[in-house]
């Protein structure tokens, strides 16, 4: 390790109860950003298209107001790159024309909705893709990546996502050797790997180069079991508290800090907690002692 600070901590709507670009039951816009400064944090990822303003000029004066900064713009809401690829395509384009003019460098894809549905936890399809299928997730995210590489000079970060096929420790491996390093890496979300009880740490040391950008996120491992005793749909598990506050989860996040920092280069780590949906009072604290914790046990710029 040289010793140089190289990561930077943000957080993002997630953390405030948001997963759509509008829902009566997710807090306010301008309540999040405000809170998000009050928690301590001067870094966010966008979050779904459309929760915040989407008119440019708009958006960089509720940011620069706070003295808030952009670290990525989100993808989601549109499904996998194995299907729907020109509506895909298009929301890609949408959310990085944003980001670019926000200042951001990265693009999160979070392919939601996945296999299941997320209000009855039905299935949706199969929770395998076919080698057709992971040909055209292959080939698409690599499109997709270099789409943002040389129209609009961003980084694409593929998100793993529990009831996405690209979950569990197979699949993220088998998705990293067939996508293009150039154009392709991940957003490690902590949470949702260990939630399918993959490697973090090995991920994160196998494929150094691979490692994009970060989501920071715990899991209740006695709860993540009995999702998957129970054939859960992540949804139903999150209802149940299955996401939470470090450190009282897994992975181990002082670990994974020192891992992240060992790799000695600049990434943003985004703190989530999926509380959706949740009371509007509930996110703050949560928040601002989880950024007290991670500063106190990180080495952040």
């Amino acid at each position: 390790m040289s010793g140089v600070r190289r990561l930077r901590l943000g957080s993002c709507p997630d953390s405030w109860g948001v997963w759509y670009a509008d829902d009566p039951r997710q807090t306010p816009w301008s309540r999040f950003l405000d809170e998000l400064v009050l928690a301590g944090y001067r870094w966010l990822e966008l979050g779904p298209y459309g929760y915040l303003p989407t008119d440019p000029g708009r958006l960089a004066d509720e940011l620069a107001a706070r003295g808030l900064s952009c670290a990525a713009g989100t993808v989601g809401g549109v499904g996998g790159p194995h299907r729907n690829f020109p509506d895909v395509a298009a929301e890609t384009r949408r959310v990085a024309e944003l980001t670019r003019a926000a200042g951001g460098r990265d693009v999160v894809f979070v392919p939601v909705p996945g296999y299941r549905d997320d209000a009855t936890g039905g299935y949706l399809e199969a929770s395998e893709l076919g080698p057709g299928q992971w040909r055209a997730l292959l080939d698409n995210t690599n499109t997709l990546g270099r789409i943002l590489a040389e129209e609009y000079g961003l980084s694409l970060r593929f998100h793993p996502h529990a009831d996405y096929q690209v979950e569990n420790q197979q699949q993220v491996e088998r998705f990293l050797a067939g996508t293009d390093p150039r154009f392709v890496s991940l957003c490690l979300d902590t949470g949702h790997l260990a939630y399918r009880r993959a490697d973090v740490l090995g991920l994160i040391r196998d494929y150094p180069d691979r490692i994009g950008y970060v989501h920071l996120k715990q899991m209740d491992p006695v709860l993540a079991t009995r999702a998957a005793a129970e054939d859960l749909a992540f949804a139903q598990a999150v209802a149940l508290g299955v996401s939470v506050a470090p450190p009282s989860g897994a992975p181990d996040v002082p670990a994974v800090l020192a891992a992240l920092a060992a790799l000695d280069r600049e990434l943003f780590v985004v703190v989530e907690q999926d509380m959706y949906p949740v009371d509007f009072d509930v996110p703050l604290p949560i928040a601002t002692r989880t950024r007290r914790y991670l500063e106190e046990t990180g080495d952040f710029i």
